[in-house]
């Protein structure tokens, strides 16, 4: 049993500029989250370990 392959949708004109600057100001967000503490914890971890 086949399934029918559905065409992908084309942004245009201002759909396609106000997407590509909402996706220009998300990917300019990404890097706010600080994983300092979690990367010290897993450190010691590993330490105590013995892995690192």
């Amino acid at each position: 049993m086949a399934l029918t392959i559905r065409s992908i949708p084309v942004l245009k004109a201002q759909e396609a500029s106000a997407f590509v600057s909402n996706a220009t100001a998300q990917s300019s967000k990404k890097a706010t989250i600080d994983f300092s503490k979690q990367s010290e914890q897993a450190s010691k971890i590993l330490a105590k370990a013995k892995l690192k």
